[in-house]
């Protein structure tokens, strides 16, 4: 039997721009993709600590070291510049192997710096 558990996880990320008049998505910057191992296209859950908002999309690549975290089209009205949200995608993994399962995390600090990395 399959699980589905936490793949990846950007915890505290800050949102640099919301922009209502684009396709939809969220877009990150590439070296946070990196670190975090998700990847563009990616289906992702996210939730606003500044008020409870929680929407799924999917993931756009933005330039390296660009620190960009930005909210497109319908999303962008849920959240606005300098709200923390966290980002999450999620893996089907084997039972067998889900009590030694271990999610990817990156925390953000200040100007979307990675204060913190735990996990594979």
């Amino acid at each position: 039997m399959l699980v589905h558990l936490l793949k990846s996880k950007i915890h505290r990320a800050t949102v640099t721009a919301a922009s209502v008049d684009y396709e939809g998505s969220l877009t990150i910057a590439a070296d946070l993709l990196e670190a975090s191992g998700m990847r563009p296209y990616e289906r992702i859950l996210c939730s606003n600590m500044a008020n409870g908002e929680r929407w799924e999309t999917y993931i756009i690549k933005a330039s390296w070291g660009s620190n960009s975290i930005e909210l497109n089209g319908a999303v962008a009205h849920l959240g606005k510049p300098g709200d923390l949200i966290t980002i999450m995608s999620y893996t089907l993994v084997d039972e067998s192997e889900a009590d030694e399962w271990h999610p990817k995390i990156i925390v953000l600090g200040a100007g979307n710096v990675i204060i913190d990395r735990r996990g594979k």
